[in-house]
């Protein structure tokens, strides 16, 4: 199983409405890819056939268009979560001066899995970005490692806390306040067959996350991201 990207790990996309980032891989299971959305900005209205995706807003606000129709589109303030079916056409607008900062959860990894039906800057039938418009990555961005168990690493960006947690079972994270929301990394929650209930790429808040415990367990660890507002 490929447990890196050679052409963009490590690299910044340049987009015409910002820049992206993979921030977050596990092997070809899950990426997590770091987005800059400048303001009045938005993607193109694009789904993705045959990944799950997931979206977590950082820091602004968004105009998140769900379908293929304008009038099902909804603000979002951060940190806000969203997840999104396979095939479902979507599009993210930056309604933020300073601009919209999200994470993006993609399960499994596929550059090639993009459709899109409209876009503002000519790239309707075009594929994703290639290297012509990849640059190196400098020292100044944010890579989530790999989490070890009790080595929290935590990351501050505008008034949102975010830290990625290795756990061998719920004790803690039920603890947490109902409004933060949980992104498995990898890992899963299991029925009493071994079923997945939860596993990498799924979005929850604490509620979910405290009734689920009621009834299932983690299988061995569990990678996740949480985030919340900064105390």
């Amino acid at each position: 199983m490929k447990k890196r990207d050679s052409l963009y790990d490590n690299k910044i996309v340049h987009k015409p409405w910002g820049y992206e980032y993979t921030i977050f891989r596990y092997q070809n299971k899950l990426s997590i890819t770091f987005l800059k959305i400048n303001f009045n900005k938005k993607t193109s209205l694009h789904c993705h056939p045959k990944k799950k995706t997931g979206f977590i807003l950082i820091n602004g606000k968004a105009k998140i268009q769900l379908g293929l129709w304008r009038s099902n589109s909804k603000n979002y303030s951060s940190p806000s979560k969203l997840m999104i079916r396979e095939g479902l056409f979507h599009s993210i607008k930056s309604i933020s001066k300073k601009g919209l900062i999200a994470l993006e959860f993609e399960t499994p990894v596929n550059k090639k899995d993009l459709v899109r039906y409209k876009d503002n800057y000519g790239r309707t039938s075009r594929p994703y970005e290639g290297k012509e418009y990849l640059k190196k990555m400098s020292s100044k961005f944010i890579i989530f490692k790999k989490p070890k168990l009790n080595k929290n690493q935590r990351y501050l960006i505008g008034s949102v806390e975010i830290y990625v947690e290795l756990h061998s079972n719920f004790k803690k994270l039920v603890k947490e306040k109902m409004n933060t929301i949980f992104a498995v990394l990898y890992g899963e929650v299991v029925d009493k067959y071994g079923r997945n209930v939860l596993s990498s790429g799924d979005i929850i808040r604490t509620g979910t996350l405290k009734k689920l415990s009621e009834v299932y367990k983690i299988r061995k660890k569990l990678a996740l991201i949480k985030v919340k507002n900064r105390v």
